[in-house]
């Protein structure tokens, strides 16, 4: 593939590395970043099988900036920019961890291989989670997590230890159950998929590569007969153009399938505070959901002077919202979170003021919960 000059507003720098499906670019007037290049090629095999398929290049980008940017809605952090051209995306600049990260719903194909005994569509909770070391000559093995720590990784001066493993380990399951809910919309289901990480300039772990059709199972109805993945093209003996024809409808399909995968439900978070000298604390509560794409209300009421008019307000939520969540901020006292929660069925979170007789916890992992849950299940 010959290596172009420039793509779309980017002048392009010396050729970083080339695999069987893209090229990485540097971009000399943006410090920092890259620019990744799809090809219209399709693999299987370990590049055993390949094809060039007309059209697959503009179909993946498309389908990666969907999936990045509602990952990036969730909070998840990413090496993602922006779509630089018809086949090309503008990514921070990382350095990979060579670890493919994958989670299953659903038993089938190498797992099942590898685990003889195991039924075909066995499902698994929590979804189950396996790593492999990327190494094409000897068919990606797998790795335990005590290899990867063991391996002692250093990429942009991050050593790869325990806490790294563990951050990548729980980020790879919210991240799957973020989409395998958004699918669920569709009445699609996410079986399994694999996603790589990175090591950006600054140090930090992000969700870096691609996702698209080539990096998960997604059956339709929960039918494996309508797989309209990779699979497709991976599983012929023979290969017509009929069949690649097929395939890149089946891609274009997902690609098209991304655009409904934003929530429509009416939702709203409720941060009740029992004193406006709460407001403070109140604030960043709503700025970290707000954040997260979630409206927010606050309101003053105590439940301890004025219990019928705080269960009022709360019933007021109740009867206009399909999706609720309360968060109750009060003092040592903290009779709001009861109150509210013995009232409702909805989730209410406790988050009392900060101070030193009190043991802070973090809200972040709650809020991108709620998020989740508000923003791809049907809570009413």
């Amino acid at each position: 593939m010959s290596h172009p000059k420039q793509v779309g507003q980017y002048k392009l720098g010396k050729l970083l590395i080339e695999g069987k499906t893209k090229q990485v670019f540097d971009v000399p007037d943006q410090p920092g970043y890259c620019l990744l290049l799809n090809k219209d090629r399709i693999t299987a095999g370990d590049g055993v099988k390949a094809h060039d398929l007309e059209g697959k290049a503009a179909i993946s980008n498309q389908t990666n900036a969907k999936v990045f940017e509602i990952l990036k809605s969730a909070g998840i952090k990413t090496a993602f920019v922006k779509i630089a051209s018809e086949t090309a995306f503008l990514s921070k600049k990382c350095e990979m961890i060579p670890i493919e990260w994958v989670t299953r719903r659903l038993a089938t194909g190498s797992f099942l291989k590898r685990n003889p005994g195991v039924p075909e569509g066995f499902r698994f909770t929590p979804p189950k989670q396996e790593t492999f070391f990327k190494d094409d000559a000897n068919h990606d093995p797998q790795w335990s997590e005590e290899q990867i720590i063991s391996a002692k990784f250093n990429y942009n001066g991050l050593l790869i230890g325990r806490d790294e493993v563990d951050y990548m380990r729980k980020a790879t399951i919210l991240i799957f159950e973020i989409l395998e809910k958004a699918w669920a919309l569709r009445d699609c289901a996410l079986i399994d998929m694999k996603i790589e990480f990175g090591v950006d300039t600054e140090g930090s772990i992000v969700l870096a590569d691609v996702i698209d059709s080539d990096s998960w199972r997604l059956w339709p109805s929960g039918d494996k007969r309508l797989m309209v993945d990779k699979l497709v093209y991976r599983n012929l003996t023979t290969v017509t153009a009929a069949d690649l024809d097929t395939v890149k409808r089946n891609f274009a399909w997902v690609k098209d399938q991304l655009d409904f995968l934003k929530p429509t439900i009416h939702h709203k978070v409720v941060v009740f505070m029992g004193s406006p000298a709460d407001q403070e604390h109140c604030q960043k509560i709503a700025k970290a959901a707000r954040e997260l794409g979630l409206d927010v209300d606050l309101r003053v009421t105590s439940a301890h002077k004025a219990t019928e008019e705080t269960l009022r307000i709360m019933q007021q939520y109740e009867d206009t919202h399909g999706a609720l969540v309360f968060i109750a901020v009060a003092g040592r006292s903290n009779g709001l979170g009861p109150v509210l929660s013995g009232n409702t069925s909805y989730p209410v979170i406790n988050c009392p003021p900060p101070s030193d007789k009190l043991v802070q916890g973090h809200l972040v992992v709650p809020l991108r919960t709620v998020w989740i849950r508000m923003r791809y299940s049907n809570l009413s």
